[in-house]
């Protein structure tokens, strides 16, 4: 199967690129199952009613979460009819998710979303709730698994590649905004420590700049804003997977200007 992982969306432009590129790059790319991060979708910081549904038509199958999850308390509902997901170490009794399974042209794939732990919310280890979901989906003979760690520390983001190393099919982080350039594969699972944003390019991490810079110059934070007008960007990374080990994975970035840029990943030998 071919899943395809895009995020952060941020705000109308991320959500503009997805309404543009999304169907025609799942066809090209005969993509199985789309994978996306919905946490700043909404003028940078969660998601309503009204953006899920939008990006759900699109093509998008699932949507993961991250620290700006619960900022629009209407996420609260959306749980119960769209195929949404929060960080699954926050502690059981919140509402919705951090994991489900699903069914992709006969096979099964798991979706897994955890937030680490450095500059974020208060919430179970990260490493040992993923470490245990794993170990559960194994049991169930589910080894096609895809996981979003939403985290600050690319330290951690690694730390979960060791951890799972050769027992999930692909890895990607989100929150930074800011794309790496590790995109590899080893022991059979892609690994991506960010993949970065979809939305303005032309900014600081998707917003305006004045605010981020006034908060160099002084020490006083600000309200984040979206840009209007700005340059875009749509980045998404696509794995191919055959019986839980990832065989093949590659970067796309579309431009706002139609230019495309595809990046191999490397397999580690």
């Amino acid at each position: 199967m071919k899943i395809a992982f895009i995020g952060d969306i941020v705000g109308r432009p991320g959500r503009v690129m997805i309404e543009q590129h999304l169907k025609k790059l799942r066809a090209e790319y005969e993509i199985d199952f789309v994978i996306a991060n919905y946490e700043n979708a909404s003028h940078g910081f969660g998601l309503t009613s009204k953006n899920a549904d939008e990006l759900f038509k699109t093509g998008i199958d699932v949507m993961t979460g991250g620290n700006h999850t619960f900022d629009k308390r209407e996420i609260f509902a959306l749980f119960d009819s769209y195929e949404i997901l929060r960080p699954h170490n926050y502690p059981d009794i919140v509402p919705g998710t951090g994991m489900k399974v699903y069914d992709v042209n006969g096979e099964k794939l798991a979706v897994l979303n955890v937030m680490g732990h450095y500059g974020m919310p208060y919430v179970d280890n990260a490493f040992r709730c993923a470490d245990d979901a794993v170990t559960k989906l194994h049991e169930e003979n589910i080894t096609n698994i895809f996981v979003d760690i939403h985290a600050e520390a690319t330290s951690e983001k690694r730390g979960m590649m060791m951890l799972l190393e050769g027992r999930v099919s692909a890895i990607c982080g989100t929150h930074t905004h800011v794309s790496s350039d590790d995109l590899q594969i080893a022991n059979g699972t892609g690994y991506l420590s960010d993949i970065g944003l979809t939305g303005c390019r032309d900014n600081v991490i998707g917003m305006d700049k004045k605010t981020p810079l006034d908060a160099f110059f002084t020490g006083i934070k600000g309200h984040f804003d979206i840009p209007k007008n700005c340059k875009k960007i749509l980045q998404m990374v696509i794995y191919d997977i055959k019986n839980g080990k990832c065989e093949d994975a590659f970067k796309v970035k579309v431009f706002d200007d139609n230019t495309k840029i595809v990046t191999k990943g490397w397999i580690e030998k």
